[in-house]
C-alpha cells in the first residue's frame, strides 16, 4: 500500500477533488479543537510527511510551510474551549472539521477523514482509522492541524503564564493538574473536562 491509494480509488470511482481532514486536541483540558483540509496534487509525495504524532515539533514546523506551499488548497478550522463545553467533544471536533472543509478555497467532492466517526461535511465522505498513516491527505491535515493548535496554544500561554501552556498544550499533565488546583481554571479552559480534578462546582 501506498500514501495515495486512497485517494486514486476515488478518483478511480469518478471523484477529482479529494480532501484529506484530520483533527488536533480533542483530548486536552484547555483551547480549542483544531482540524484542517488538505487537498494535495496527484500523487505529490512530500518529504518525511506521517502521522503528525511521530514527528518532533520542528520537523512539523518545517513540514508546515511545505505542504501549505504545495497543496491545491488547504484550510484550518477549530471550535472554541465554549463551544465544547456548550455541544461536546465530538460535536465541536465536527463542527471544526466543517469549518476546515468549508474553508478550502477549492470546493472537494470527496473527503477522507480520520478515525471512525462520521461528520456532516456536505460531500462523499470515507472514514480510515488511523488515517493519519495510511493517506497523504490525512498525514498533511494532521501537520496543519496540530501545529495551528501548538501556535495558538504559545499565544495563550502570554495571555495566562501561570499555567505553562506552551510546555503541555493544555494537556492534562501532572503538571498542568497541579497549577489547575492552586489557580482555578482560566477562560480558555473547558470546564466541562475539570469536573474529575476540581469537581462539579467548576461549571457553576
Amino acid at each position: 500500500m501506498n500514501w495515495f491509494d486512497y485517494e486514486n480509488t476515488a478518483k478511480d470511482n469518478g471523484y477529482h477533488m479529494i480532501c484529506g481532514i484530520d483533527e488536533a486536541g480533542r483530548g486536552p483540558l484547555a483551547g480549542p479543537v483544531f482540524a484542517a483540509a488538505v487537498i494535495l496534487p496527484e500523487n505529490t509525495v512530500i518529504e518525511g510527511i506521517n502521522d503528525s504524532k511521530k514527528l518532533s515539533e520542528k520537523k512539523r514546523e518545517a513540514l508546515y510551510d511545505v505542504i501549505t506551499a504545495t497543496a491545491l488548497s488547504w484550510s484550518v478550522g477549530f471550535a472554541t474551549e465554549s463551544e465544547i463545553d456548550e455541544i461536546n467533544i465530538l460535536q465541536a471536533t465536527f463542527l471544526a472539521m466543517r469549518r476546515a472543509c468549508d474553508g478550502l478555497q477549492e470546493r472537494p467532492d470527496y473527503a477522507l477523514v480520520d478515525g471512525n466517526r462520521m461528520p456532516a461535511l456536505g460531500v462523499e465522505t470515507q472514514l480510515i482509522i488511523k488515517g493519519d498513516a495510511l493517506s497523504a491527505s490525512i498525514a498533511a491535515a494532521s501537520i496543519l492541524a496540530k501545529v495551528s493548535r501548538d501556535r495558538l496554544m504559545y499565544e495563550i500561554d502570554k495571555v495566562y503564564p501561570e499555567y505553562q501552556f506552551a510546555k503541555h498544550k493544555g494537556y492534562g499533565t501532572a503538571l498542568h493538574t497541579e497549577l489547575l488546583k492552586k489557580f482555578g481554571p482560566s477562560p480558555v479552559h473547558r470546564k466541562t473536562f475539570l469536573k474529575k480534578i476540581l469537581g462539579d462546582g467548576v461549571c457553576g
